[in-house]
């Protein structure tokens, strides 16, 4: 078994990300200034500390991914 196919789909997927990160641009902008002030005192940044963010980018993502397999990017954002 090759695993050429794991590589072609993997490629494939990596093409999608610039899309799918344009149609989620207030939801990574809202993650990154949410890590931005956790990391910014001196305490470590702790896991979960901005899991409500990363969840409304992580569900974003999954919408804009979907409409670009479908053909819809010109639907707008998430």
């Amino acid at each position: 078994m090759s695993g050429r196919g794991v590589w072609l789909r993997a490629r494939a997927r990596l093409r999608r990300f610039p899309a799918a990160l344009a149609a989620c641009g207030d939801q990574a902008a809202a993650y990154g200034r949410c890590v931005a002030a956790a990391a910014a005192g001196p305490a470590e940044l702790r896991r979960d500390t901005c899991l409500e963010e990363f969840q409304a980018l992580r569900e974003c993502f999954a919408r804009a991914v979907r409409r670009i397999k479908l053909g819809w990017e010109g639907l707008g954002g998430c």
